[in-house]
């Protein structure tokens, strides 16, 4: 067994501990947070089927941002259309389900050319941090660096499959050995600099993911403007101190 199987094994069960510990904090945090006032965003549903109509159109269309601004939805649902695709792509790293395997290799010639799409999305929207004043004013050094992180990994691994291609068997055998922690059979990680860099990359957004404001994946889910019912007075919010005097 290699010091480089070793040294990515230790960093990706770690990555992996810290993504995972710190995405259930945070949800189990947005899940207790308690949204007594009703603040949908009007025009909103009156309905909890037109609140789930509206989150779906949130999620998969970006709706709330087309109506905002047409260049940051276009940047925007293009990196996060091509980012789910490619993550499709990656499916065929952890699993030997026959059906899934299938239908990526079915769609993996057309959803390798997406890495393109993800790449040209993060330029855009790191040229409107850059560009647009009102957007740059706001902009933390940690959102640029966030943006050339994302970057890089999508560089990396646009690499791997158009300049240095990578022994995808091997990969795979390394990942499901993790998966199983079968470390006695636990291959080599090609010795291919592109892979290399590209899964410290993503060890390193393992990492992050939980502190950062890429939380907002989960988080549009516990947006009270979002998943409220506009139904204030059918379910009216009364303090303790109102409800006493009304007594």
């Amino acid at each position: 067994m290699s010091f480089l199987t070793l040294a990515f094994a230790a960093i990706f069960y770690a990555a992996t501990i810290l993504l995972v510990v710190g995405l259930v904090r945070r949800i189990r945090l947005y899940w207790n947070t308690p949204a007594p006032l009703k603040i949908p965003t009007t025009p909103a549903p009156t309905t909890q089927g037109g609140v789930v109509l509206r989150m779906f159109r949130e999620v998969v269309f970006f709706e709330s941002l087309f109506k905002s601004t047409k260049w940051t939805w276009l940047f925007g649902w293009l990196f996060h259309m091509a980012l789910f695709a490619v993550l499709f792509r990656h499916l065929r790293y952890f699993t030997d389900s026959e059906t899934v395997l299938g239908l990526v290799a079915f769609v993996s010639p057309l959803f390798k050319y997406l890495a393109f799409a993800m790449i040209i999305g993060l330029l855009g929207l790191w040229a409107r941090r850059l560009f647009v004043d009102r957007v740059r004013y706001i902009s933390a050094p940690s959102d640029h660096l966030m943006l050339v992180l994302l970057l890089l990994i999508g560089v990396s691994g646009a690499m791997t499959t158009f300049v240095a291609h990578t022994d995808v068997v091997a990969v795979k055998a390394f990942f499901r050995a993790l998966m199983t922690f079968d470390f006695g059979n636990m291959p080599n990680v090609p010795a291919d600099p592109f892979i290399v860099v590209h899964l410290l990359l993503v060890a390193l957004l393992m990492i992050i993911f939980p502190i950062s404001k890429l939380l907002h994946a989960p988080g549009v889910f516990f947006s009270p403007t979002r998943n409220q019912v506009d139904n204030p007075r059918e379910q009216r919010h009364v303090v303790d101190w109102a409800r006493k005097l009304e007594q």
